[in-house]
């Protein structure tokens, strides 16, 4: 029997029955062995990919609270060069730490070989959009929005990740796709919108542009995933970050303040270990397994969330309107888990 090892390998497993017994003289009927083509694996590599693609939602969704907490210590352009330095020294120390076969060590950057060259732009997709452009203008925007008003951006991040991905990988989702995917975003929208009152400020355009960069790189990210393990793919991301995030590190911390807290050295561990690069390690994963449009459409949840966490930790309040939209997102991710692209 032969099989692939590899989530994001989708091929069924191939099966070698065994000679069938022949009839003896103490069995009279003859009895046909049939060996059973087995295609758990690829239910399998489903599964833990879309289990993979939800854990990278859960800490997700974590951002936008930890960020307010990071923002209680330090000024925002502090917070995310700081975040991307600590982020990049972990990722530098996984690749550093994980062995690799012995005829790849020709090309190896420390124990894992360097990416190819033709994956350098994609890397450079990911780390403007994921490592840089997402947390940065999403941290602007909370200096004078709620967490509430800052989830808008997630609530549309699966419909233009789907688009983006359609764009880019040049995946065409069916009809019913689109319809409960569009459906789900309506209802985020309209319900994160309503929290904030409806009112557009400045916050809005920083949140709508961290949709569309964010958007760019987890396709991007998606698609080097196929071809490299997910947590290279943000790990070779934020290290091509660092030379710039150590000097941008320096130059914020002498220019904004500092004032230590424990909410603010929480939230910045958390920002960078669990948002930038753990999250993003299973969330990579998570979408080789099982394609980028549907892992794009389990983030429907997360502004919903990220809501419960703001009550929790931020004590912000929420509406009866919460466990409506949140029934209607449920619905529309199963649709979109059925649906054939």
């Amino acid at each position: 029997m032969r099989t692939e090892n590899s989530a994001t390998d989708p091929s069924p497993i191939a099966v070698t029955a065994e000679p069938a017994p022949t009839a003896t003289a103490t069995s009279p009927t003859p009895v046909t062995a049939v060996a059973p083509v087995r295609r758990a694996a690829p239910a399998r590599a489903t599964l833990g990919g879309t289990l993979q693609a939800a854990l990278g939602v859960a800490a997700f969704s974590l951002t936008f609270p930890a960020t307010a907490w990071g923002l209680e210590s330090f000024g925002p352009w502090s917070l995310v060069a700081v975040r991307s330095v600590l982020a990049a020294l972990i990722a530098g120390g996984c690749l550093l730490a994980v062995g690799v076969s012995p005829h790849e060590r020709s090309r190896a950057w420390g124990r894992v070989p360097l990416p190819a060259r033709r994956h350098w732009a994609g890397l450079a997709v990911v780390a403007a959009g994921v490592v840089v452009g997402f947390p940065l203008l999403t941290t602007l925007a909370l200096q004078t929005s709620t967490t509430a008003h800052a989830a808008v951006v997630v609530g549309l991040l699966p419909l233009t990740t789907a688009l983006f991905s359609a764009l880019r990988v040049g995946t065409r989702p069916s009809r019913t796709f689109w319809l409960a995917a569009l459906t789900g975003a309506a209802a985020v929208a309209a319900f994160t919108v309503q929290q904030s009152g409806g009112a557009l400020t400045i916050a809005d355009l920083y949140l709508f542009g961290a949709l569309l960069v964010c958007a760019a790189g987890y396709t991007e990210g998606g698609r080097l995933a196929r071809v490299m393990p997910g947590w290279q793919v943000i790990g070779w991301a934020l290290v091509l970050c660092l030379p710039i995030g150590v000097p941008a590190a320096v130059v914020a911390l002498s220019h904004e303040a500092v004032q230590l807290s424990w909410h603010g050295v929480t939230g910045l561990l958390w920002v960078a270990a669990g948002s930038q690069f753990l999250g993003l390690v299973v969330w990579y994963r998570g979408m080789a397994a099982i394609g980028i449009p549907k892992a794009s459409q389990l983030q429907l949840a997360q502004p919903l969330l990220t809501l419960v966490w703001s009550v929790l930790l931020l004590g912000e309040h929420l509406t009866v309107a919460a466990p409506l939209t949140a029934a209607t997102v449920l619905v529309c991710i199963a649709v979109t888990q059925r649906a054939r692209g």
